[in-house]
């Protein structure tokens, strides 16, 4: 079967997290991603711990599958010329340069798209391409706390705290792949690619949605509430004998059943419950009465009365739970592949189901340079004795 990206061609200038990530997704959809690193030391993160017995990066292989590297220096003309080249070959074109930078080399997205007007040049960055603070650098950590999120997050007598992932990247990531599909299907109309200026804080920002509304409607800042709701009660974690439970009594009857299934109809009948803006406004004592409830069993014991009533809940799992859970296993969300340093890999697996043109995992995580022979003989053309005094000069 024909991926359904299949036919386009991807040249990935980024690096870290965000850029890698999309480019990994389009590829596993695939695309035939061609990952452009310095010679000297690639991507930052390969140089990450921890690292695996064959000494690669854990961070670098985790979002590099299904890529081919290529190393160019591009500060030399001879990097900038095979850089062109390619460019003239290709359809999308992303890079996560501090603004300006790319452009200084001469690699701004009007000097490629008079070289090749289809193609979709898309930058990501911390702040975005225009505006007062354009050029600051960026990492995720700084994008979580001035995009809104580590305002709302952490326990409420504590201190603001980013997520255990590093989730402004990674949803920038998911903005850059809808910016890039948007581009293509317009690309069909028109002929014509586009620059597309994805910016962390602008996804974050808009990740905001129902909590921008409370602040919209209310004029009060929402503050941190640790794993509670500002909005419904009970919908939070409830320490078990063994660990914490998740419980989210969305509605009226949810509630009903799950404090009935819990042996507590009185609490199910108390007029004090009984509607949603009752227990928000009631949660402390309410929540606190749970918690002496569910410590008596076990978070599997709970789970399968709670569930049994057909309320949601589930156990706060760790990593090494999540990539051992069956319903994971089933749905394919943990594969594995042969690496020619690490031996077998093990990946989270590609979330997105499509019945007709699956995903593919055809590649496992680049070598630092390993496609550069093989992308400049068969794809460009170039000579074999040009490769090799293009190795000899430190451009690849």
């Amino acid at each position: 079967m024909t991926a359904p990206l299949d036919g386009l061609r991807v040249l990935d200038l980024s690096r870290i997290l965000a850029g890698p990530f999309c480019t990994m997704m389009l590829g596993d959809m695939g695309a035939e991603v061609i990952k452009v690193e310095h010679p000297r030391g690639g991507d930052d993160t390969r140089s990450w711990p921890p690292f695996y017995d064959g000494g690669e990066s854990t961070y670098f292989q985790s979002v590099n599958r299904n890529k081919k590297s290529l190393t160019l220096d591009l500060k030399a003309e001879e990097g900038k010329r095979i850089l062109r080249k390619l460019v003239e070959k290709s359809d999308i074109f992303l890079q996560n340069f501090r603004p300006g930078a790319i452009e200084r080399l001469g690699l701004g997205y009007e000097e490629m798209s008079a070289l090749n007007p289809r193609l979709i040049y898309a930058s990501v960055s911390g702040y975005g391409q225009t505006g007062p603070n354009r050029e600051r650098p960026a990492y995720d950590i700084l994008l979580q706390a001035e995009g809104g999120l580590m305002s709302i997050t952490g326990e409420a007598d504590g201190i603001s705290c980013k997520t255990g992932i590093a989730l402004a990247d990674l949803t920038t990531a998911l903005f850059a792949i809808q910016g890039i599909l948007l581009a293509v299907i317009a690309r069909e109309k028109t002929g014509r690619g586009q620059f597309i200026d994805m910016a962390i804080q602008d996804g974050q920002a808009a990740l905001m949605s129902h909590a921008a509304g409370n602040f919209f409607g209310t004029g009060v800042p929402p503050g941190r509430m640790g794993n509670r709701h500002p909005s419904i009660c009970p919908y939070r974690d409830f320490t078990c004998s063994d660990g914490a439970l998740i419980v989210a009594a969305a509605n009226d009857s949810l509630w009903d059943r799950f404090a009935r299934a819990i042996g507590r109809a009185d609490l199910a009948d108390d007029p004090r419950w009984k509607t949603n803006d009752d227990r928000v406004k009631g949660r402390e004592e309410l929540e606190a009465e749970i918690d002496k409830i569910l410590a008596e069993k076990t978070r599997a014991e709970w789970g399968e009365v709670v569930s049994g009533a057909g309320v949601p809940c589930g156990p706060v799992k760790n990593i090494g739970e999540v990539a051992s859970d069956p319903q994971v296993l089933h749905r394919e969300m943990v594969i594995e592949m042969e690496h020619a340093k690490t031996g077998t890999l093990r990946m989270m697996g590609i979330p997105v189901k499509l019945s007709d043109t699956p995903g593919e995992v055809k590649l496992p995580p680049p070598i630092l340079g390993e496609h550069t022979g093989e992308i400049l003989g068969d794809l460009l053309g170039e000579p074999g004795e040009r490769i090799a005094a293009l190795r000899e000069s430190g451009v690849i």
